[in-house]
């Protein structure tokens, strides 16, 4: 038998609405800007995964292509953010229902529901 100690993860993370709040809240702050300001300094300022998500909300298919993402990648990343990985991972195998959802509430609330 090995001495390695055993991995523990912690407890698992359940977000609440309120979290799902501050994501979408910190979403739209992040598109508003490039909306009125472009995305000039923004692309070197934000992490690709910020780019490439604010790009998906905007419907900029040439920066998304650019981060070298698309619908499906940011969709899944975004699930366990949304619900948790035990619950992310089930939106994922039911083909993202719940993740296109709320990203349409954020669309909505944005004024973009061409994307």
């Amino acid at each position: 038998m090995s001495d390695a100690k055993k991995i523990t993860w912690g407890k698992p993370r359940h977000p609440t609405d309120a979290d799902r709040d501050a994501l979408r809240d910190d979403l739209l702050t992040k598109a508003r800007a490039v909306r009125f300001e472009g995305w000039a300094d923004y692309r070197t300022e934000w992490t690709a995964g910020q780019v490439a998500v604010v790009a998906y909300v905007l419907g900029d298919a040439d920066v998304l292509a650019e981060c070298e993402e698309n619908e499906g990648m940011v969709l899944s990343r975004y699930a366990a953010d949304l619900f948790g990985f035990i619950k992310g991972r089930k939106d994922i195998e039911a083909g993202l229902v719940g993740t296109q959802a709320w990203f349409d509430t954020v669309r909505k609330a944005l004024g973009n529901t061409s994307a």
